[in-house]
């Protein structure tokens, strides 16, 4: 097992069950929110996290450090380079703060009081912050890579630590992608792909773990599209390698 895995295992770790287990939202936007982010800041994680849980699925627009794809336009659009940003249309806002952004998500969404955890905000920012320590200066940086025409699609949910490798490389390069939120629901979810895909009682009732079962013949996480070419790939070394040969900015 290389480092890197090991290194994002342990961040796994420190976050335990968040960003993993999924009880949907009521109501799902009109149209994806957007989010302005950094893979690896603390308190990005959170709102991420919170959408995974809340199954809602979300355009990602990566704003690395000196990174000079996006982070001018939150500047244009909020006023200042600060992260995360959330960007509604279907509810004509937006906002800064991650426990603010998280608080109206499960106001306007999933019609149902904060849970506990995020109501100890500052005890999840701390414990967010530790998390980011394996993995540090990692998806912080840019290397900028070419823009797709039309965005990516991961298939992930935020705790996964292979997931994790992939969006490190989305957010290097500056590539805005499309989460397709994969959290898991049901015991079988918890499963190895190999046995879970054995059983057709384990098929989850997340449209998007359907719908991956259904196209690809198996269920397993991160599983990235690029509706440019076609290409639907498994694995986060070929996923990462795909990313760095097809979107190189040398290509």
């Amino acid at each position: 097992m290389s480092g890197e895995v090991l290194t994002s295992l342990l961040s796994t770790g420190l976050r335990g069950a968040s960003g993993i287990q999924a009880r949907p939202a009521d109501y799902q936007p009109q149209q994806l929110l957007q989010l302005y982010d950094i893979e690896n800041c603390p308190f990005c994680r959170l709102v991420r996290e919170a959408l995974t849980e809340l199954n809602l699925d979300v355009e990602i627009y990566p704003c690395p450090k000196r990174g000079q794809r996006f982070r001018p336009l939150v500047v244009e659009q909020g006023g200042k380079a600060q992260f995360p940003y959330l960007v509604d249309r279907s509810g004509n806002t937006s906002r800064y703060e991650s426990l603010d952004i998280i608080a109206y998500l499960y106001d306007r969404y999933a019609k149902r009081r904060l849970p506990l955890k995020w109501k100890a905000g500052l005890l999840q920012s701390m414990a967010s912050q530790f998390a980011s320590l394996p993995r540090i200066g990692q998806g912080v940086g840019v290397e900028p890579g070419r823009q797709p025409e039309q965005l990516l699609e991961l298939y992930s949910f935020e705790n996964s630590p292979y997931a994790r490798l992939v969006r490190e490389q989305l957010c290097a390069m500056e590539i805005p992608y499309i989460v397709r939120q994969c959290g898991r629901t049901r015991a079988s979810d918890w499963l190895l792909p190999a046995l879970r895909d054995r059983q057709e009682t384990a098929r989850s009732d997340l449209p998007n773990r359907q719908h991956l079962q259904e196209a690809t013949g198996r269920m397993a996480i991160p599983y990235l599209y690029d509706p440019n070419t076609g290409e639907g790939l498994y694995e986060s070394t070929d996923i990462v390698n795909y990313l760095t040969e097809q979107y190189s900015a040398q290509r």
